[in-house]
């Protein structure tokens, strides 16, 4: 194929998982199971209060290991098993707050991080705090910082606890990645080596998986000596090794590791859900992959993408390592990049909006993106009206409750997120107006 286009597709918004197009910079994926210790609040909106749950959530990690979260997102619902992937404060709402930091604090200091609830409660200058009482007061002062909510816990020693938490809390900076890979997708010519990509972790050892059709290929994942490597650690630089004579291509490598993932790392719904912060792991799976194309000649594109809260879209990045221009037009604009040289280009999304978009090019290259822009906390209701009992995330479990044990995880709301609609080679990302195409320009000596 000669030509580079990306061509927008009608789909439903179902369950998704980190290598079915999802973008996701590595670390861990995992299943919202429910509000599992949890007391109650008091929201107060529009002149009204609504009575709502506060407290931990639990997550099922893919791979094994176990999550515990708070909600960071009180008026938007949960949807029932929900899946997540641990998210770069910037690609949430939590990029745009100046008390992102607090949260953290918080988090450190207080339940579950603190299970001592005698030396919380000392610490606090609350009475007696149960595991309820002390995720609510947690919950409460996050949510008065995540959402700028007034929201009061109803127990008053857990309104003692969230008034301490708030006023004690101190900036604290972002914690890296339980994984990642740097960048996560390389290119150039075929007959030697390419990359590096960095590996990122807090783990002591990550193993590393060569593609799958290695042996038959020849590919081989090694380090800068071209040594071959099954093992990395933090800071390894890994390298596709690609023989001089495999036809142009592509390949994945798999980098997976089992590590507590860090406290206050987010985790943002591949569909829309609430966004969750954590509050503890267990030893956990991390994954993360790294993508190779290669070619003879001609322009040898890497693409990647995520999400830009700042801009409101999504990035593109396309780097160049062959030996012409690959040129590209979007939203009307054409951009050319040099061989050698690299550029993004970012795509307007609408907040809360679904889109779905692949992008193929020469000898079978193909990339796709998928995933929802969810930058921004929902918002309180607006005004006159009430947060119905069937739609209860004013209570961010996104679910009614039958007692203090109960699940509260159900949807409040439909799963059928609405997705891009493209037609012929066009994306049209609705509510951002931007349409565009991406397509390699014929150079001199290229074949059709």
């Amino acid at each position: 194929m000669s030509g580079l286009l990306a061509t927008g597709v009608i789909a439903g918004a179902g369950p998704a998982t980190a290598d079915d197009g999802v973008q996701h910079q590595g670390g861990a994926v995992a299943t919202l199971d429910g509000l599992k210790t949890y007391d109650r609040a008091v929201l107060h909106t529009n002149g009204k209060n609504h009575e709502i749950p506060a407290g931990v959530f639990e997550m099922t990690v893919d791979g094994g290991g176990r999550l515990k979260t708070y909600c960071i997102d009180i008026n938007n619902p949960t949807q029932d098993q929900a899946k997540y992937l641990e998210t770069p404060w910037n690609q949430t709402s939590l990029g745009g707050n100046k008390d992102a930091g607090k949260i953290r604090w918080i988090l450190q200091h207080s339940y579950p991080q603190v299970d001592d609830l005698a030396a919380l409660a000392k610490d606090a200058g609350t009475g007696p705090l149960s595991e309820r009482t002390a995720a609510a007061g947690t919950q409460v002062a996050i949510w008065r910082y995540s959402d700028n909510a007034e929201v009061d816990a109803l127990d008053p020693e857990a309104e003692k606890l969230a008034d301490w938490l708030q006023k004690s809390a101190q900036d604290v900076e972002e914690p890296k990645a339980s994984l990642s890979l740097e960048p996560n997708a390389v290119s150039g010519k075929a007959g030697g080596r390419l990359g590096p990509v960095t590996v990122r972790t807090d783990a002591g050892q990550v193993t590393v998986t060569p593609p799958a059709d290695a042996a038959a290929s020849g590919i081989k994942i090694t380090d800068a000596a071209g040594k071959p490597v099954t093992s990395a650690a933090n800071g390894s630089q890994l390298y596709f090794d690609v023989p001089a004579g495999a036809a142009d291509g592509s390949a994945t490598l798999s980098t997976q590791a089992t590590t507590s993932v860090p406290v206050g790392r987010a985790f943002a719904g591949v569909t829309k859900s609430q966004t969750q912060i954590l509050a503890g792991s267990s030893e956990s799976t991390v994954s993360a992959n790294a993508t190779a194309t290669w070619a003879k000649a001609g322009a040898i594109p890497a693409v990647s993408a995520k999400k830009n809260c700042a801009k409101g879209g999504v990035d593109i990045t396309a780097t160049n390592k062959g030996d012409a221009p690959f040129t590209f037009e979007l939203a009307g604009l054409g951009h050319s990049i040099p061989a050698g040289e690299s550029k993004t280009v970012t795509i307007p999304v609408a907040e809360d909006q679904a889109y779905d978009f692949t992008i193929t090019g020469p000898d079978g290259f193909k990339k796709n993106f998928k995933g929802v822009l969810d930058c921004k906390t929902t918002g309180t209701p607006a005004p006159g009206t009430d947060t119905p009992s069937s739609q209860p995330s004013p209570a961010s479990a996104g679910g009614t409750s039958s007692g203090p044990e109960g699940d509260l995880a159900e949807t409040g709301g439909s799963s059928a997120t609405p997705m891009i609609a493209g037609i012929a080679i066009a994306l049209v990302v609705i509510g951002g107006g931007a349409v565009f195409f991406l397509r390699r320009k014929k150079t001199a000596g290229a074949a059709e």
